[in-house]
């Protein structure tokens, strides 16, 4: 987020009119590094779409989405004009806040502003300011009030002690971005204030942004320090915000009406109590904002102004989030920061509702005083009146952003391979809207298990109906879930608090998928795809949605995220590729896509939704690429390729067997990862040489309870034996975070990526980890097996996980065992020279390695296509730990997704990896490219691409040679 500070601020300036002030602006940003050269063109641009006066004597000039490459860094440079400067319409700008932002941030610092500001007139104070540090003070202006509303209370939340409770209130104010990271630390440290009648009160005044109360109630009674603990508030503390509050529920105490919020039925009965927030049932409406730039200064005027002339109070807010802001205050309302395509929910006094929300809705829809040029029919409204009889309706998706250009040319993940050309088809995932609470618990369960009825059936089907095991498996599962006997313990306290069956199904599923998506291994992660697969299909049952017409002709499906029900109820004879905007590579969909042979590109980013029906696409699987409606002569050239890489595959497949030796005699030994015990013929024979990495954290979530030596035994002993004297190089178990196996509950992580996962977890628990062990020794016997550590940072764990293995072997004979590591986070690579002293071999994981060197979580949703292995950070620490290994006498394997991406192959056989772990269905193709190879122009090719400046540089230095 920008942040403001006096550095920035140039005071005593003088301009003759907008263009020389803005010209001045233009000139500090380029002069401080920010932006380059031509930036003065997008604000001109940006201030004939419309003026960027704040208010108050302020402006915030600030570039187009077209000026965005012209940025180089984010930041602010402020502009003080103590005479003013004619901005237009009467208005006198006195300090101009200048942007330079790569994206809508700039929203966010306006957001930031019109907090602080209020309704006061700060022109006459700004004009006569003196100092940097004064104009400083006054933008920062008064503290916020605090923050309450029904984000911030959570009811009936799963806990098992009060330590949890803390941590699901402290992190209902995190994500209502009250406090930072460390809050969640901070707070248990403090001493917990009872309250009476089952209530606590506890607070910090650390780590916090601004000031907010959280209200948390368990699912099921607890007792704290001997005392019950039904309730629980918890205050990130900034001066006297919270007082008026705290007294009103003193109030409520002494009245004796403690049960009141503590048996609360809903968030708004909870706010009713507390005095919070708008009077409950007052009517409300929503209506998505068009507006190609949001609620800036203009349009915020006009709705401002528009309901001011009803005599009575209006609110409103982002739609599902944030406080309620009054409508009447310009400030107020661009302090909500609302962007194009957010839905805006209106609240208003009884006495006005029927006259004042419908003409605000349609305010919103004409543009507010701006052209809007988004088709209306793709910003639909929901309109929905409060009354006791509350209906269910159900909101289209969101209005989608700008499209990409045609001839344009997009990166993304490549999922699947393939090229694959057609008319895009966007499949609009379906928004649910439905009545909080129900009629009965006994009416809700009966609709809801219809609904679960129903789902089953399908999902019966298509394990059915399907050839591929992997779909049968993915479905099965979903199958498993939908009966999950904790899925509906929990259900059924939602149904009991009152809430709706829809309701109470989807706060379960989300709460699940949050819950998968905080774990620490990304493919256990991606799972939380399939648990809001599972909701949305009984959702659409309970909401009776039918589903989309699939077209005749050939097409490219883009969605946001493919969920496996999707993907799996396509004919693959009619989708020629598949596009998203988030998602990872190994997410079920991307694993479905592959099995059926359909080219996949994910995490493409937000602004493919937007692509209109019918443009042109062309996807290239194999580099990640996306073409929107190319030229002919980029046309013919995919063509030409994807005609050339299918005689190229169909050469490797017929020799699939022979081994993988350059042109001039090197050998790279070709391996195949494996997740499924039981596929390991099938990868044997697609050429594999060897099992590179087998998955072990997914034998373990196969069972429903920690499987004991004979099963786990059976299942390493299933692949050794398919095997048949090759190796087999198996990753101890590689789980931790929040919760990542049912039945083994961990403490729940700010941030689970840097905390207890890999050999840190096991090691924690020595007699799961040495079961394992015990069990791999004794399936081995006299095979070749291979035993690697996860997420080794240091010598110590190393030395750990080594003895602990050497203790068994002193009564399991093995004739033929080697122990490694897994090269994960840099620290092992750094010292990698120390490590290889002692190891057998090292194991690069290119998924984790890369995510840990740049910084960039592999699953997000915009960053995802900037975390590439081939960056010269990762290919040096890569380097560094093949020539620590080779000097000892060691081996080296790369086992992530890299070792298979072909621009990769020659810089890793250059740089003198020795094994190449990936999917069966490349093994044939990786050997194809290493026989194309010759070892020293490979290195010749590594050793340059190590001095290159990104990976973009690296790809187009590969392609060039």
């Amino acid at each position: 987020m920008l942040e403001l500070d006096e550095g920035q601020i140039q005071m005593g300036l003088a301009a003759a009119g907008k263009r020389q002030a803005l010209e001045a602006m233009a000139a500090a940003l380029v002069a401080d590094g920010l932006v380059t050269e031509g930036y003065l063109d997008g604000l001109l641009a940006r201030e004939a779409q419309g003026s960027t006066y704040l208010g108050q004597g302020l402006a915030i000039p600030h570039g187009t989405p077209e000026t965005r490459p012209l940025v180089y860094r984010t930041g602010v440079r402020l502009l003080h004009f103590p005479e003013g400067v004619d901005w237009g319409d009467g208005q006198r700008v006195h300090l101009a806040i200048g942007i330079a932002a790569k994206s809508d941030e700039h929203l966010r610092l306006l957001q930031m502003l019109t907090r602080a500001l209020g309704d006061a007139d700060l022109a006459p104070a700004l004009r006569g300011a003196r100092s940097a540090g004064e104009i400083l003070a006054l933008l920062q202006g008064t503290p916020p009030a605090l923050a309450l509303d029904e984000q911030l209370i959570g009811l009936g939340v799963p806990a098992e002690d009060a330590d949890e409770l803390i941590w699901r209130g402290a992190r209902l104010l995190r994500r209502a971005d009250c406090v930072d990271n460390g809050f969640a630390a901070i707070l248990p440290q403090r001493e917990a204030l009872p309250l009476g009648d089952g209530l606590w009160w506890l607070h910090s005044d650390q780590a916090v942004q601004r000031p907010g109360l959280a209200f948390v109630t368990p699912s099921q009674p607890l007792r704290h320090l001997g005392q019950p603990l039904l309730g629980l508030f918890c205050l990130a503390s900034r001066g006297d915000a919270h007082q008026a509050l705290l007294e009103r529920v003193c109030a409520v105490l002494i009245e004796g009406r403690g049960r009141v919020l503590t048996e609360a039925g809903s968030r708004a009965a909870v706010l009713a109590a507390l005095g919070a927030g708008q009077a409950v049932g007052w009517p409300s409406a929503q209506v998505r904002l068009a507006n190609p730039h949001g609620l800036h200064a203009r349009p915020a005027q006009v709705l401002a102004q528009l309901a001011q002339r009803f005599a009575g109070d209006i609110h409103v807010r982002l739609a599902n989030e944030g406080a309620a802001v009054s409508a009447k205050s310009l400030s107020k309302l661009l302090s909500l920061g609302a962007r194009c395509g957010q839905a805006l929910e209106f609240v208003a006094e009884p006495a006005i509702a029927d006259e004042a929300l419908p003409a605000l809705v349609e305010a919103v829809r004409d543009g507010l005083g701006e052209a809007v040029t988004t088709p209306l029919d793709q910003v639909e409204t929901l309109v929905m009146v409060e009354t006791a009889e509350a209906s269910v309706t159900v909101a289209t998706p969101e209005l989608p952003p700008q499209a990409p250009a045609a001839g344009s040319l997009l990166q993304a993940v490549a999922a699947a391979p393939g090229f694959a050309s057609g008319p895009a088809y966007r499949r609009l995932t379906p928004r649910f809207d439905y009545a909080p609470h129900g009629e009965s618990s006994a009416v809700e369960r009966q609709r809801l298990e219809g609904a679960l009825a129903r789902v089953r059936a399908d999902l019966d089907s298509l394990v059915s109906g399907s050839q591929a095991a992997a779909i049968r498996d993915i479905f099965a599962m979903h199958r498993e879930i939908l009966d999950d006997p904790g899925i509906a313990e929990d259900v059924t306290v939602h149904l009991h608090r009152g809430h709706s069956a829809e309701a109470a199904w989807h706060q379960v599923l989300e709460a699940a998928a949050r819950q998968q998506e905080r774990l620490c291994d990304a493919l256990l992660a991606e799972r939380a795809a399939d648990l809001r697969d599972l909701a949305r299909r009984v959702l659409a049952r309970l909401c009776g949605l039918e589903e989309q017409a699939e077209p005749e002709q050939p097409y490219i499906l883009v969605m946001e995220e493919v969920a496996p029900s999707d993907l799996a109820r396509l004919d693959p004879s009619r989708v020629a590729g598949i596009l998203t905007a988030r998602g990872g590579a190994t997410s079920h969909s991307a694993i479905i896509a592959r099995t059926l042979g359909i080219p996949a590109l994910v995490g493409a980013g937000d602004t493919v939704l937007g692509l209109a029906p019918n443009t042109p696409l062309l996807l290239d699987g194999e580099r990640g690429r996306l073409y929107v409606d190319p030229d002919p002569a980029t046309r013919a050239r995919l063509e030409d390729e994807r005609r050339r890489r299918a005689e190229r595959l169909e050469r490797a497949h017929a020799q699939r067997y022979e081994p993988a030796v350059t042109r001039d005699g090197h050998r790279v030994e070709v391996c195949a990862n494996l997740g499924d015990t039981h596929e390991t013929a099938a990868a044997v024979e697609q050429g594999a040489e060897g099992i590179g990495l087998l998955r072990t954290e997914l034998v373990f979530m196969a069972h429903s309870q920690l499987p004991d030596l004979a099963a786990q035994r059976t299942e390493y002993r299933r692949v050794l034996d398919a095997l048949a004297g090759r190796p087999l190089v198996v990753r101890t178990l590689d789980v931790g975070g929040d919760k990542p196996l049912p039945y083994w509950p961990m403490p729940a992580e700010e941030n689970p990526f840097l905390g207890l996962r890999g050999i840190r977890l096991t090691l924690q628990r020595p007699d799961v980890m040495e079961t394992q062990l015990r069990a791999l020794l004794l399936a081995a016997g006299d095979r070749p097996l291979r035993i690697m550590f996860p997420m080794v940072g240091t010598l110590a764990e190393w030395r750990a996980a080594r003895d602990m293995v050497q203790r068994l072997r002193e009564e399991i004979e093995v004739t033929d065992l080697q122990l490694g590591i897994m090269v994960e986070v840099p620290s092992a690579a750094l010292t990698a020279p120390v490590l290889a002293k002692e190891v057998d071999f090292f194991s690069i994981g290119t998924n984790d390695l890369t995510q840990y060197t740049l910084a960039i979580d592999r699953g997000h949703p915009t960053l995802s296509a900037q975390a590439d292995g081939l960056h010269p950070a990762v290919l040096q620490l890569i380097d560094l730990t093949v020539r620590a290994a080779h000097a000892e006498g060691k081996w080296v394997g790369v086992c992530g997704e890299l070792a298979a991406d072909p621009l990769a192959v020659p810089l890793l056989v250059g740089l003198g990896v020795d094994e190449l772990s990936v999917s069966a269905r490349s093994v044939a193709e990786v050997k194809a490219a290493v026989r194309e190879l010759d070892l020293a122009g490979a290195r010749s090719l590594a050793q340059r691409a190590l001095g290159l400046a990104d990976a973009e540089a690296v790809r187009a230095f590969v392609e060039a040679g």
